[in-house]
């Protein structure tokens, strides 16, 4: 054991593992760019639809089930169906990542609006503000950091999850786990998941530092 982590420690801090098409900071890269356009497609999605079940109250059902729905989701086979309708590209790891991203953006963007005290949208109504009004300067920005939260949640979820791109033959840092699977390499394998675990953990934590810096005045 000791000389596995040994084994890891060199192979992690290697200059030789950092550099070229392969190297850790390329991959790393990669990463990021997989999980960031999913989560700003996912959000695309996912803020509109969560900001209209909440501000109409129509389509609660949806919201609420929706979070069941990403957990239960098999991201590997959604990968592989893709796969199969649309060949050999990136789509099939988009539309997996988006698919897990969506969900908890809804269902925190949802629960963000459901949370606005209803005396506060009366008031605003009563002194002469328009539904969209209501929406946009009353609702949205009292649910704010509840939607962050939401959209934090699913960039975490996304980074943990955007391994799959190497398994139909992608970059990002997947690469690791897989190539070190098919060459019975623990060490590159522990590597990869040690990387993308730091990553998504100091995601986590600069998000939501910048979280409670932006809301540090706001009352529990």
């Amino acid at each position: 054991m000791y000389e596995l982590f040994t084994n890891l420690g060199s192979w992690l801090t290697s200059a030789e593992q950092w550099s070229g098409p392969d190297g850790i900071g390329h991959r790393l890269a990669e990463h990021l760019q997989y999980s960031l356009l999913a989560t700003l497609i996912a959000a695309a999605i996912g803020l509109p639809l969560g900001l209209l079940i909440g501000h109409t109250g129509r389509g609660a059902f949806v919201a609420i089930n929706l979070a069941s729905f990403g957990r239960a989701l098999p991201t590997v086979g959604l990968v592989v169906l893709v796969f199969l309708a649309s060949g050999l590209s990136m789509w099939p790891v988009y539309v997996a990542l988006v698919a897990l991203a969506v969900p908890a953006i809804v269902t925190n963007t949802y629960a963000g609006m459901t949370a606005v005290d209803p005396d506060v949208k009366d008031a605003a109504r009563g002194q002469g503000m328009r539904a969209h009004q209501v929406l946009f300067q009353v609702e949205l920005p009292l649910a704010l950091p509840l939607i962050m939260t939401g959209l934090r949640l699913a960039l975490i979820q996304v980074v943990a999850t955007a391994t799959i791109a190497a398994y139909v033959s992608f970059g990002g840092l997947g690469r690791y786990v897989f190539d070190g699977l098919a060459q019975r390499d623990l060490v590159q394998v522990l590597g990869g998941a040690v990387l993308v675990a730091v990553v998504a953990v100091v995601l986590d934590l600069a998000l939501s530092g910048l979280q409670r810096f932006l809301f540090r005045h706001r009352t529990a």
